[in-house]
């Protein structure tokens, strides 16, 4: 098959590239993660019968396959927070999706501006961590976190984004993100098929779970989204040959994982086993751990911590995951992980779940409405539309027409052991009455320790922290203060990230030529080629407290200010 991810070459070679990422020391390795989007656990390697997935089946033999990884939300932008963050969303005011509307209807019809959520002043993302301790960060390219990122985050973010340009010396966190698998893709076929047709899935060859009709449309649905895995499967490989050509591959960390499940209608959106169990693999330095199989209890939000512990850099303690890989993994493994749903663009609801290892528990803080949510956006979906038009004509069986019940019971228990599509709500069962109040005093337990913000409305929530205004706050300018060797610069605004980049004189802050290598949403629906040039901005520093800046006369100092959530603040200093 044409190659879609031809090989950068970097002044040098690749042994100069070798000498540049593999003599990193081992106490900060080189990470890398390869994410999609939507996509539940359907690879060949965890057991799928007609998806066909070489690629990561191989990543799986040479690394080691997590069995029970789940994220704490249904939908993209509330679980990318918690990734980006190591935080529950509903903690930290995110789980709304989404905060930075892009539809001015729904903002309308919300009474809502888009805004970007004012996380904990003391909350950062966390490559900024890894950016301090000496790693080179780059993301490709999708962020959706609930909040605009500082500039601090990243030392690129954009559809040319990759390790190959990290300085000699530097080790390097590198995210790759593949669109193809996108709710957004099953509303038509992608054209980057042309070229790809064996990797399409017949309708007829899938098997369709009971809360499904069996029609020809909902076939055809589930069809193209295996097809869509098998081409993120092919994308993969693309990127692990750039690795192995780079000489990466067998020295770091590569992770690859979904931003939840689901997809489909009754997918996606949902806190059951099929809208937060994710696949999730890790290949280790080295071959460690080869061929093995972790069937730990993991929440995404455990990711950020685990990273932090695998570069050798201090979990901040206000982090409510927990390490699972490094020096600073948890001996105790998780009994639960969690889940929560919000705001799904234009309608609200309220549900937290729990699950242990066999049952999954449910609490509806709005029973007197269905569990369906009628997302415009979602609508669109053939599959939608012929849910819909089924459950009008009353040709959908109890347990397909359970989603549209005009209410929905308190509380639900599921064995998902032996009930994996959740069927059969227990809740009300006697025999599983000392389970139920287990899984019931562990939501209560967490709701506690963690805080949810959704105890308030949307509205009022964004009015506290906009204090009554009609827009976000602006972070406060960036002050310099000349001290004895040089210069050091503060913010008055609590919890600000502070970005500078320095200019000699004649020098400009330009922007530069670079080489789009990307399987994003631009390359995906914008159909935005490879290997073309764009421009992209230089990376600014990352500033630390009580550092001291030498500059000289002639020098420019940029400085960008942000606390997130507030407006940034750049303030320029000449010398």
């Amino acid at each position: 098959m044409k190659s879609l991810f031809n090989p950068i070459f970097l002044a040098g070679s690749t042994l100069f590239m070798q000498g540049t990422w593999l003599h990193a020391q081992e106490e900060h390795p080189n990470i890398i993660w390869i994410t999609c989007e939507d996509i539940s656990p359907y690879m060949e390697t965890y057991g799928d019968k007609v998806v066909k997935t070489p690629n990561l089946d191989r990543l799986a033999a040479e690394g080691q396959q997590f069995q029970s990884v789940y994220t704490t939300a249904g939908v993209s932008s509330p679980s990318r927070s918690c990734i980006i963050t190591g935080m529950y969303p509903m903690s930290i005011g995110t789980q709304h999706m989404r905060t930075l509307i892009g539809n001015p209807a729904v903002s309308k019809k919300l009474g809502i501006y888009p805004y970007s959520a004012v996380i904990p002043e003391y909350v950062k993302a966390f490559p900024e961590y890894l950016r301090m301790n000496g790693y080179y960060t780059s993301n490709n390219q999708k962020t959706d976190y609930q909040f605009i990122e500082p500039v601090t985050v990243w030392d690129e973010c954009s559809p040319a984004a990759t390790y190959q340009r990290a300085p000699k010396g530097k080790p390097f966190f590198s995210v790759f993100n593949l669109f193809i698998t996108h709710e957004s893709q099953l509303f038509k076929q992608s054209p980057w098929y042309k070229g790809h047709e064996d990797l399409l899935v017949n309708p007829e060859d899938v098997t369709l779970p009971p809360y499904y009709k069996d029609t020809p449309e909902a076939r055809k649905c589930m069809a193209r989204m295996l097809s869509n895995v098998q081409l993120m499967d092919y994308q993969v490989g693309e990127i692990i040959k750039q690795l192995k050509k780079d000489g990466v591959y067998d020295n770091a960390y590569i992770f690859f994982f979904s931003d939840h499940g689901g997809t489909m209608p009754w997918m996606k959106r949902e806190i059951l086993e099929r809208g937060t169990h994710i696949p999730f693999i890790v290949k280790f330095p080295k071959g460690k751990n080869a061929g093995t199989v972790n069937t730990d209890l993991i929440s995404s939000v455990d990711f950020a911590p685990t990273i932090l512990s695998l570069a050798g850099i201090d979990i901040p303690d206000y982090m409510q995951g927990q390490a699972f890989l490094g020096k600073q993994s948890s001996s105790d493994k998780r009994r639960y992980v969690f889940a929560a749903r919000d705001r799904m663009d234009e309608c609200y609801d309220r549900v937290r779940s729990v699950r242990d290892k066999q049952f999954r528990y449910i609490y509806n803080f709005m029973p007197n409405q269905p569990k369906y949510m009628d997302v415009s956006y979602r609508r669109g979906l053939p599959m939608m539309k012929e849910m819909l038009e089924l459950h009008e004509k009353g040709e959908l069986n109890e347990y397909q027409d359970d989603w549209f019940k005009p209410t929905k019971p308190l509380e639900e228990l599921y064995d998902v052991e032996n009930d994996p599509d959740e069927l059969h709500n227990l809740a009300g069962d006697p025999v599983y009455k000392e389970k139920l109040e287990e899984l019931r005093k562990a939501f209560r337990t967490w709701m506690n320790e963690v805080g949810d913000l959704s105890y308030m409305p949307e509205k009022e929530m964004l009015a506290n922290w906009w204090h009554g205004e009609s827009h976000a706050p602006s972070t406060e300018a960036p002050e310099l203060h000349k001290v004895e060797g040089g210069y050091m610069l503060s913010c008055p605004t609590a919890g600000a990230s502070i970005g500078y980049k320095i200019l000699k004189k004649g020098e400009k802050d330009e922007k530069i030529n670079v080489t789009r290598k990307s399987f994003d949403m631009g390359y995906v629906i914008r159909l935005q080629p490879n290997d073309v040039q764009i421009q992209v901005g230089t990376p600014w520093n990352v500033y630390q407290k009580n550092t001291v800046l030498n500059l000289n006369p002639g020098d420019t100092l940029i400085v960008n200010a942000r606390r997130i959530g507030y407006e940034e603040n750049i303030k320029t200093f000449t010398f």
